[in-house]
């Protein structure tokens, strides 16, 4: 497990998130809820880093929703900044774009 998910964690631990408008038209869209989310950190797999985004480091994450469904979330820092994390979007990945344990994009 990579330090950056366990400093994430940590921080949504500690109520030091934010969630973005996107996010939450995102979450909205696809009838997800943000404590879902929030609350479905710790069970975390990482899916895919992005330690060098110029916005700042981010990570896939692929979680549950509290029927059991998969649900990619996308989680932040800002550049230059260690707190708070930011939940830049979640959604439902789609079968056709992703492997059958949704950890891998499918090749085109």
């Amino acid at each position: 497990m990579s330090a950056f998910v366990d400093h994430l964690r940590g921080l949504i631990a500690q109520d030091l998130f934010e969630i973005s408008a996107h996010a939450f038209a995102e979450l909205n869209n696809d009838g997800l809820l943000a404590e879902d989310i929030v609350s479905g950190i710790p069970d975390a797999v990482v899916v895919e880093e992005y330690p060098d985004y110029h916005k700042g480091p981010s990570i896939l994450v692929l979680q549950r929703d509290r029927y059991g469904n998969p649900v990619h979330a996308l989680w932040g820092i800002a550049k230059g900044t260690s707190s708070p994390a930011f939940l830049v979007t979640a959604y439902r990945p789609a079968t056709s774009k992703w492997t059958d344990d949704f950890l891998k994009r499918r090749v085109k």
